[in-house]
Order: C-alpha cells, then structure tokens, then sequence
C-alpha cells in the first residue's frame, strides 16, 4: 500500500515541484496541520501518516479512523522540509478526504438504515477505483460498514455471466462445491424466486437477489420460508439501491443490503492542511 501512495507522489510531482523549488530555499523547515473544514467521520490516518514518514516528515495524528470531526477540528500536526511538505499536499489531502468521504456517507446510511432494522448489514461491493479498492474497503469498514469481498479470491460470487456459461444455477453450486475449498462460502446471485429456491437447494451458504424491489424479495422470503429454506441461507439484496430507496430495502427481512454507491459515489470529505 506504501508504494501504492508513493507512486501517487511521483505522479503528481513529475520531474519536480517547479512553483516549491522556485520560491521555498531548500533547508527551510515548517510546520503545518491538517484540519476539518466540514463534519465527518475521518479515515486514512494511519496510512497518509506512513506516507509522511516515507518522505521524512514528522506528523502527529490527533483524530484517528473512526473518529468523528467537525469544523476547524485539527486531524493531524505536521514538520519537517518545507518544499517536501508542498510536494506532499494534494496527494495525502486527496487520499485523506476521499477515504474520509467514504467513511462518512458508509456511517450516514448506516444510521438511517439501523432505525428500521437494527440488524441489518450495510456492504460495499467491488465498484471500487482500480489500485485503490483496499483503501476504500477499508473505509467502509471504518465507516461502520461490511467490506464484503476485498478481491475474487475472498469467496465464490456466482453471477449472471457464470450461470449463462455453465447452464444452471443447480449445476453452478454443485461445481462450486466440488471445485473450491470448503472454507469458502457460496453466494449465488439469482433474478427471480425460482432462482433463489433452486440456489436454496442446492446449498448456497448466500442468496443475492439482485434488481428487486422490497416486494419482491418480501415474497422471495416468505416463499423461502414456507419450504423452510431460510433459515439455512443469509438473503443479500442489491442492485439499483440508492439513498432514496434504502430505507425501504431496509424495511424488509433481509440480511445484507450491499450497494456501489457508498464508494463509487461517494463525496469527498473537505479537509485542508495549513501552514503555522
């Protein structure tokens, strides 16, 4: 993950700092911090905290992941070369607020969605930025949430596209079964009720129901129920769930509602590193 965050650095950077070099001498030390210009909940710490430490700068974390800041809150005390400071800004800035960003609207739905159904499991999927989805699965997580899969090897995730290659939604399991180690779970994503009962069957540990409406998995349950197939599945729902309707998934007997928008859609938390 360091090199990740460093080779973001020298991106940025490029052969180097024109507008630092020119106007900052080369030994000068400063100090600065990076504070809270609106309310949320901080994630990221730890690593743009390492980064710090790659390039020889001091810094001092006084919030931690997890941590909820308002306004003018100071996150982070910083020292060290003043030219490397500026090179660093944007970068561990940038880091900093979109981690903090997915944190805080992981945390927002969370509570909207507990005042319906305390039980209830909010999950990230892998819609996630490329080179960055263990950093943002983990602001999930800090953010209160379920990372769900980090990567394709976590657990076997049957979806459309397999079941259109390999035939059947029975036959999919059954080689799922046969081919992977037993400490894997199974989770199959099924479109229909007759989908979600032949997935049941067939011994699914995970049920997803995807592009339903609370109706419909309201009826997929009850018939799951009635064959007494539920209590041996967990019933995830995604698909199409957004903040307008969450609270309706919510309402229903699900177990999980994972949804895409608590990363890719996320709104980056606004924070600013300001030199004393």
């Amino acid at each position: 993950m360091r090199n990740i965050l460093k080779q973001m650095v020298y991106e940025d950077i490029g052969f180097e700092d024109i507008t630092s070099n020119a106007l900052i001498p080369e030994d000068l030390e400063t100090k600065g911090i990076i504070i809270a210009k609106e309310e949320g909940i901080i994630s990221g710490i730890d690593v743009v905290s390492d980064l710090f430490d790659e390039f020889k700068i001091k810094s001092s974390a006084k919030k931690h992941d997890g941590d909820n800041v308002k306004v003018n809150d100071i996150i982070m005390d910083i020292k060290g070369n003043a030219q490397t400071v500026l090179s660093l800004e944007r970068t561990a800035l940038n880091f900093l607020m979109r981690m903090s960003g997915i944190a805080t609207l992981t945390f927002n739905t969370l509570q909207k969605i507990r005042e319906v159904n305390e039980n209830i499991i909010l999950a990230g999927t892998r819609k996630t930025t490329p080179g960055l989805q263990i950093f943002e699965k983990n602001a999930v997580k800090v953010g209160g949430g379920d990372t769900h899969r980090f990567r394709l090897d976590d657990s076997v995730l049957i979806k459309d596209n397999h079941i259109a290659i390999v035939g059947s939604i029975e036959e999919a399991v059954i080689m799922a079964k046969k081919n992977v180690s037993f400490t894997k779970k199974i989770e199959i994503e099924v479109e229909s009720e007759k989908g979600a009962i032949d997935a049941a069957k067939a011994g699914a540990d995970i049920v997803m129901l995807d592009n339903m409406n609370p109706r419909e998995i309201d009826e997929v349950i009850s018939a799951l129920e009635s064959m007494n197939l539920r209590d041996n599945i967990l019933i995830e729902v995604s698909g199409g769930i957004n903040p307008e309707n969450i609270v309706e998934y919510a309402k229903t007997n699900a177990d999980i509602i994972s949804t895409g928008y608590i990363t890719h859609s996320a709104r980056s938390l606004d924070l600013s590193l300001e030199i004393i």
